[in-house]
């Protein structure tokens, strides 16, 4: 990763006040044979860049499903979602996925780390989607694992490591590729009280060191006190 302290919100030409993400009456059904199922009804929401916000809710109250509606994974029923000016609704699925793949970094509960792989070619794995050479790559894998404090476990395989240094080599694989926005659904979920904390910790240090953007859903009131501001979503409405 090239981008150093302070400089990541001027990387994309966005300043530290400027809209990285806008949701407009953004709604989202599904089906069940012939029943409607409303999970998020006529959202409107703004996240400026260098912000790390929280998304709270009890379970089914549409976090999770917003969440992978700004990322590309899934498509609003109505609306429009606009990630640094780029309405993502209107792209296609190939040049979706090559936006994500350049734009988002996902950090998921269960880390979704691959058993067989190091830590090391974990990380890389996103990168081998890029045309960075073999030796940039080895550069953006050891700069992304030394963020977060496993410069020492590069050989390491995901059964060797503990849950909390599972969900730091999670971190490092969402970092790589220096993307536009960080998505962390319940990164603590699955974590001890001490491990929990030094994620929440090296977020928020991906936050005001790195002016990393980061939505994170969370139930946890102590994981959102962590975050710079506070969404409450609640049976698919923003309150």
């Amino acid at each position: 990763m090239s981008v150093q302290p302070q400089e990541a919100a001027g990387r994309t030409g966005a300043t530290a006040t400027s809209e990285v993400v806008r949701i407009e009456s953004v709604s989202k059904l599904y089906y069940r044979d012939s029943l409607k199922i409303p999970v998020l009804d006529g959202i409107d929401l703004t996240v400026n860049s260098a912000d790390f916000m929280a998304l709270m809710g009890p379970s089914g109250s549409g976090k999770t499903t917003l969440l992978n509606l700004i990322a590309g994974i899934d498509r609003p029923s109505r609306g429009s979602i606009k990630v640094s000016g780029v309405d993502i609704t209107k792209l296609n699925e190939s040049d979706l996925a090559r936006w994500r793949a350049r734009h988002v970094g996902f950090i998921f509960q269960f880390y979704h780390l691959i058993p067989v792989l190091t830590a090391y070619q974990n990380v890389e794995l996103p990168l081998t989607l890029t045309k960075l050479s073999k030796k940039d790559r080895d550069r953006h894998v050891r700069t992304a694992l030394g963020i977060v404090g496993l410069d020492d476990r590069l050989d390491h395989f995901p059964r060797q490591l503990s849950g909390g240094q599972e969900q730091r080599v999670a971190i490092a694989r969402a970092i790589v590729t220096d993307p536009t926005l960080l998505l962390a659904d319940e990164p603590t979920g699955d974590l001890d009280a001490k491990s929990a904390e030094e994620i929440l910790v090296l977020l928020e240090r991906l936050n005001r060191e790195f002016g990393k953007t980061i939505i994170m859903v969370t139930h946890d009131p102590r994981a959102a006190t962590r975050a710079r501001t506070q969404r409450h979503l609640d049976k698919g409405a923003l309150t």
